[in-house]
This record gives C-alpha cells, sequence and structure tokens, in this order.
C-alpha cells in the first residue's frame, strides 16, 4: 500500500475546531490501517501541550505525533478546508490545509517532509488545493506532484 493515494484526501465546507480538523485528517489515514486511534488523540495532545506549534506557513498545518504513538505505517492525508478553523483557539492562527502526518520513524519522517515541502515550495500548488471544490479537483492536483 502506499503512503499516498487519493484514499487519503478531502475537502470539507466546514469543520467546527481544529481538534475536529486533525481527527477527520486523522482518521483518513486509521480508515486504511496507517495509525491507530491514540495517534490522532496524540496529535491533538501535542497542540493543547504546545500550543499552535503545527502551523508551518500560513493557512498550513501539519499535524503530527511521535512514531510510537500509533503509527502502523508511514502515511500523508491532505484536508481542504473551505473556512479556517483556528489552532490552538488563537484567532490569527487559520489553518485552510491540513497535512497530517505519520512516520514510522526518523527517516521515513524525512523523506515524508521532503515531499510536503516540495508541495509547499510552490506557491501556484498550494493557491490550486486551496481553490479546490471537490475531492477529485484536489486528486487531480496533488497526483500531478506526488512522488
Amino acid at each position: 500500500m502506499s503512503v499516498f493515494n487519493e484514499k487519503f484526501i478531502a475537502v470539507e465546507k466546514k469543520i467546527d475546531s481544529w481538534e475536529e480538523a486533525i481527527t477527520f485528517s486523522g482518521n483518513l489515514l486509521l480508515k486504511e490501517g496507517k495509525i491507530l486511534p491514540r495517534y490522532i488523540d496524540a496529535m491533538i495532545e501535542n497542540v493543547n501541550k504546545l500550543g499552535p506549534y503545527i502551523l508551518i506557513a500560513p493557512n498550513i498545518a501539519l499535524p503530527h505525533a511521535r512514531p510510537d504513538s500509533g503509527v502502523l505505517e508511514e502515511g500523508i492525508s491532505v484536508l481542504v478546508l473551505k473556512q479556517p478553523v483556528y489552532i490552538g483557539g488563537a484567532e490569527d492562527k487559520p489553518a485552510l490545509l491540513i497535512i497530517c502526518l505519520a512516520a514510522k520513524d526518523a527517516h521515513s519522517h524525512i523523506d515524508l517532509l521532503k515531499t510536503i515541502s516540495s508541495w509547499l515550495s510552490d506557491e501556484s500548488l498550494v493557491n490550486q488545493m486551496l481553490e479546490v471544490e471537490t475531492k477529485d479537483e484536489l486528486n487531480e492536483i496533488v497526483r500531478k506532484y506526488y512522488i
């Protein structure tokens, strides 16, 4: 099974909170056997403890936790929100693109981050992702860029 495919993407019009956004993006990986439920809990707990550190760029969040928190296989999920959630409850910390990262170890963590970095370094790609209205549109865009 691959690290990323169309089963790991979604577009949602409205999600009420950052916790729900992390849960939703984590569930994309959970359904495919990439993580255990406790990994989702660990991602949320990390933000509660450490604040909105998962905001890695304007409107982009990268929730993740330690591999020993319940990663079974490497995986990346992508969730595009049409209305922002505010990470850590801070009104000035909106997120519209949630990229959930599940790495089994330091090596796979680096490889997955390289893939994500290549996406995020392309401003045109990020803008295209944020403008999609459907999962099919998002899949078409991401498929071109995923290596």
